[in-house]
């Protein structure tokens, strides 16, 4: 089994350090981040709490008008939710939850921080691959019952893009102690929230679903996400973990995001019909180089597939200054992978004919 250093996209900083690039010059295609710049009705609430210097004290603490504006949204007891500095603190925190059992089952190839997550805690675990043979770009039935005391499941699966039925992941919640599910990628995918197990919640004290608000917005640095669980899991978790774990910032952005619910709406609109037209744009462009395999996905990026190693045509793209995500990093899968996230028409364009040209 190979060790992982538990590599990220999104390494724009390094990268443009590294050859003295400036960030506005580089395509980066490794981080899977909505490449709009934020809505300006959030834009405006930054500025107003910037202005009023509110950043000059610390944070509140319990996060309860953030907890309540959220809680409206999904229809859930504000005590059910716990916000986070991100998925990836709130997904360390799930770790802690499932070290309190025997053994959790991680599917993959699957993103690298559940791992990390489970390895702060001194937690057991093992792998079970999911099946490579049956990437759609529709939702379809969660292809695993692997034994073990918690499950791990990402939905729609990273790096993937398959999307799992809300059906088949219900039937499963009664044969676990615990089930995580990570749904970062969730609101950006088209018809995505139809199969969020949010609403199962109310019904199971055994699952934890973990949602990001930094992606949709691209807002990624201001790092913001939240747990909803059991009310005993989220205070069990609140008492022993630091005291303010959210900026300010990210407090008031996360209340202005999910309190304007038409500015939400009118936002979800444009980033699922930037993704139905960009997606399909991008998969027949990338088709038509024969030495690459496109995989079908659900979600704002695609998955490559090579005979040969991809990293003569990562590195080729990286010299043009753009960046993809190299797959060695996911368990199962190797350098004859990447990952591709969707950009803008323009950069897409620009993508495809530099991936076309790494090939001649």
């Amino acid at each position: 089994m190979k060790n992982l250093d538990f590599k990220h996209g999104g390494n724009i900083h390094c990268f443009a350090e590294k050859f003295n690039y400036k960030l506005s010059d580089i395509i980066d295609a490794s981080a899977s981040i909505v490449p709009f710049a934020i809505p300006d009705f959030l834009k405006d609430e930054l500025y107003i709490e910037i202005k009023n210097e509110s950043f000059r004290y610390y944070p509140e603490r319990n996060m309860n008008k953030l907890k309540e504006n959220i809680g409206f949204f999904h229809d859930i007891d504000p005590s059910c939710i716990m916000p986070g500095n991100g998925a990836s603190e709130l997904i360390t925190w799930a770790g802690f939850q499932a070290a309190k059992y025997k053994v959790s089952c991680l599917p993959v190839p699957g993103f690298v921080d559940y791992e990390r997550a489970l390895n702060c805690w001194q937690a057991n675990y093992f792998f079970e691959e999911l099946p490579k043979n049956n990437f759609k770009n529709i939702k379809q039935h969660f292809p695993l019952q692997p034994k073990c005391d918690v499950l791990w499941i990402t939905n729609p699966h990273n790096p993937t893009g398959q999307l799992w039925d809300r059906k088949s992941l219900e039937k499963l919640i009664d044969l676990y102690k615990l089930v995580i599910c990570d749904e970062a990628f969730l609101s950006l995918t088209p018809n995505g929230e139809n199969e969020s197990l949010i609403p199962l919640t109310k019904k199971f004290d055994n699952l934890i679903v973990i949602r990001s608000l930094t992606k949709l917005f691209s807002i990624p640095g201001l790092r913001l996400g939240y747990m909803i669980s059991s009310s005993t899991i989220c205070q069990n978790l609140n008492n022993i973990r630091d005291p303010w774990p959210v900026n300010s910032l990210a407090i008031q952005a996360g209340i202005k995001l999910v309190s304007s619910k038409e500015e939400y709406k009118k936002w979800i609109r444009k980033i699922h019909t930037w993704i139905n037209i960009e997606k399909n744009w991008l998969t027949n462009e990338l088709k038509k180089i024969n030495k690459i395999k496109v995989h079908e996905s659900t979600t704002n990026f695609l998955l490559i597939e090579s005979k040969d190693s991809l990293l003569e045509s990562i590195n080729y793209l990286s010299s043009k200054k753009i960046l993809i995500r190299e797959c060695s990093s996911f368990r199962f899968l190797d350098d004859k992978w990447a990952r591709i996230s969707l950009q803008t028409h323009e950069k897409n364009q620009i993508i495809a004919i530099e991936l076309y040209k790494s090939f001649l």
